[in-house]
């Protein structure tokens, strides 16, 4: 029996006994991964809170309240943030033109009244095609809001006024992350700001979100 003790010790031994099992390391190395990206996107979130002002999104909110029609543009992964929200503001009771090809928006400017309001989301604000867009649309005597990166950009500059967001790091693919992270945050907050200032608008929230609940029972 002392022999066999001393065997198993050995082995133990040889085969790192006090060691973590190759399993339990990764875990830890995830576990770590995922309270890294929790920090850095809590960050992103609070300077995009800090660089976009109550007061500031608050006037937006009363834009968007008060308008005629909104309009909702954006291209690539920006168009899929600017679908999304113009289905909520929709769910608001709000009149939305949404459109992902800025030439089929460029088409419905002829519709544009006073105090509408152009909502054009673009990360980086240089795309000259969403520019001329925003230009024609403020000579129709609409309001341009842009939603952006926080960098100096010619669509942030001609603007009536913007949205912008912070998300920095010097992985590509964990910058675009913290991007996306902070975009939703700011538009959640945004939406949360449209529910509260007209309680009418709320109400109709309320009504769509059972209609549609009513269509996904059926």
């Amino acid at each position: 029996y002392p022999d066999l003790k001393f065997s198993i010790g050995e082995a133990v031994a040889r085969d790192g006994g006090d060691a973590l099992p190759p399993e339990d390391s990764g875990q830890d190395g995830q576990r770590a991964l995922s309270e890294d990206q929790w920090r850095a996107k809590g960050r992103a979130e609070e300077e995009t809170r800090l660089l976009n002002p109550r007061a500031q999104v608050e006037a937006i909110v009363g834009l968007v309240d008060g308008a005629g029609k909104v309009f909702v543009c954006g291209l690539g992964d920006d168009g899929l943030f600017a679908r999304e929200f113009a289905m909520r503001l929709s769910l608001l009771d709000v009149l939305v033109v949404h459109h992902s090809d800025p030439i089929l928006m460029m088409a419905n400017l002829s519709a544009t009244r006073p105090g509408d309001v152009l909502l054009v989301f673009s990360e980086f604000g240089q795309l000259p095609v969403l520019c001329q867009l925003s230009r024609q649309f403020q000579a129709c005597e609409g309001k341009v809001v842009s939603i952006t990166r926080h960098t100096a950009n010619p669509l942030r500059a001609h603007a009536d006024a913007t949205l912008v967001v912070s998300a920095h790091d010097p992985a590509p693919h964990i910058e675009q992350l913290l991007y996306r992270s902070s975009l939703q945050y700011l538009l959640d907050f945004l939406f949360v700001l449209l529910c509260r200032a007209n309680p009418e608008r709320h109400r109709q929230l309320g009504i769509n979100l059972e209609r549609i609940q009513h269509l996904l029972d059926a």
